[in-house]
């Protein structure tokens, strides 16, 4: 399986650490170069890509199984968060319908304002209705990494097995 994760970041490299060590191929977006090592350093491939630009995304998108998009503690202003949990997100799901993804995970909790997020929660279960894709929410706290992580992982798995 080939894991995508969009925004990897602190979290993002623990769940993919996880998922290298159990065997599977992850690749991991960052906006800003000079993460890109630290993500290599997690075992994932790294690439450049921008959610708030959705077309830097696309060339991530080969070859993918399942794609976590976590941005439950993503940066910027409050109409670019906004954006990236909306119009973004929906542009990206669309993107994704004409792919290899079987599903996707949603973090659904972190310093992102919480009705944002659980309007782009909403916007994945959506997607996952229109496209008959697996999706999955990661809802535990961010701030306790051992059971993030336990409840990342889960949601892939529950993507995996068709949930």
């Amino acid at each position: 399986m080939r894991c995508l994760i969009i925004g990897c970041g602190c979290r993002g490299r623990i769940l993919s650490r996880e998922l290298v060590t159990r065997g599977d191929a992850v690749r991991g977006t960052t906006r800003d170069p000079a993460r890109l090592a630290s993500i290599e350093a997690a075992g994932a491939e790294a690439g450049l890509g921008d959610p708030d630009r959705v077309a830097t995304l696309v060339a991530a998108l080969e070859h993918v199984t399942v794609a976590c998009i976590l941005l439950g503690s993503a940066t910027g202003s409050a109409a670019q968060l906004a954006a990236l949990h909306s119009t973004r997100l929906e542009m990206l799901l669309t993107k994704i319908v004409d792919t290899t993804i079987r599903g996707v995970v949603y973090e659904a909790r972190g310093s992102v304002d919480a009705e944002l997020l659980a309007g782009g929660a909403e916007r994945v279960r959506a997607f996952g209705e229109r496209s008959l894709a697996g999706w999955e929410l990661i809802e535990a706290d961010p701030g306790d990494h051992a059971v993030w992580l336990a409840a990342a992982v889960a949601a892939v798995d529950g993507v995996l097995a068709g949930s």
